[in-house]
């Protein structure tokens, strides 16, 4: 429960300074975690980046200053730190449907988004399959590449790297060098925790493999660990995200587990991650 406590005390941290240039380091520092976990665990909870959360909150409040201030439009897009009336009337436009103006001149209706209170389901009516496993440190091999945090380019840009992989056969042969415990294409993230100001996550497509000679595949030895690992049944795009969810509203606040903030995995068992009946798993180190 402690890391839903901590969340919901930095949603509160960041309504207080909703009106404040406010970081995402200094978010993360809030929470105690890096920035890549708390907008990971953030983004699973909310289904929203913190950036989206902070936006739409400052033009929520923009929209109750048009309707019941005298403030002028270029002062209000100030105060939520729009550089130019231009760029806040395109914001206002895409939450609201109307401009700035329309609204002061009381057409249209409003978009509201409310302040966060997260909530956590310990009901258990749907059960979650999860097996802990203890494992030395061992070594993949693959491809890595990495992303930048902010304005969710990980979450946009890592599909279309899995994807240009597979059209370019790098897949198809780490496939073949996969001979280690785990039987399945490895989605790796890695958190840049030595420079947090950087907000970079680290992606790896890999296999869990000893081969020692590889030319073409970067390596990478993952730490000994306590593993949770659980089952994701069911189309990889949609199903992995439920289990997510699952996993932070549900089972963590439930067991006496943490997230070790180390390499989490996304295991693709099947070949085929978008059939109905697809297999995967997610693998959470844990403490």
């Amino acid at each position: 429960m402690a890391m839903i406590d901590v969340l919901q005390e930095t949603i509160d941290y960041m309504e207080k300074h909703l009106l404040e240039p406010i970081s995402m380091d200094e978010i993360a520092r809030k929470a105690n975690v890096s920035p890549f976990h708390f907008q990971r665990l953030f983004s699973v909870l909310t289904d929203m980046s913190v950036g989206d959360y902070l936006r739409k909150r400052r033009l929520t409040l923009a929209a109750q200053e048009l309707v019941s201030s005298n403030l002028k439009i270029i002062d209000i897009a100030f105060k939520y730190h729009y550089e130019t009336p231009e760029a806040f009337t395109k914001a206002f436009r895409k939450q609201h449907g109307f401009t700035p103006s329309d609204v002061r001149k009381g057409f249209g209706k409003l978009n509201a988004y409310s302040r966060l209170t997260i909530q956590v389901n310990l009901k258990g009516a749907d059960p979650m399959r999860y097996r802990v496993v203890e494992r030395d440190e061992f070594q993949v091999i693959g491809t890595k590449r990495t992303f930048s945090l902010k304005n969710d380019q990980n979450t946009k840009e890592i599909p279309t790297m899995w994807s240009e992989r597979s059209k370019d056969g790098t897949i198809a042969k780490l496939a073949q060098l996969n001979d280690g415990q785990i039987k399945g294409l490895l989605g790796v993230c890695i958190d840049n925790q030595v420079n947090t100001s950087l907000q970079e996550v680290e992606y790896w497509i890999a296999v869990d493999s000893t081969t020692d000679e590889s030319s073409e595949f970067e390596k990478l030895i993952l730490p000994a660990s306590t593993w949770g690992v659980f089952e994701v049944h069911g189309p990889a795009p949609t199903s992995i995200p439920k289990v997510w969810r699952k996993i932070f509203s549900e089972w963590l606040p439930s067991n006496p587990y943490e997230h070790a903030e180390t390499p989490e995995l996304e295991v693709y068992l099947d070949e085929d991650v978008f059939k109905e009946n697809a297999y995967a798993e997610i693998w959470i180190p844990l403490k």
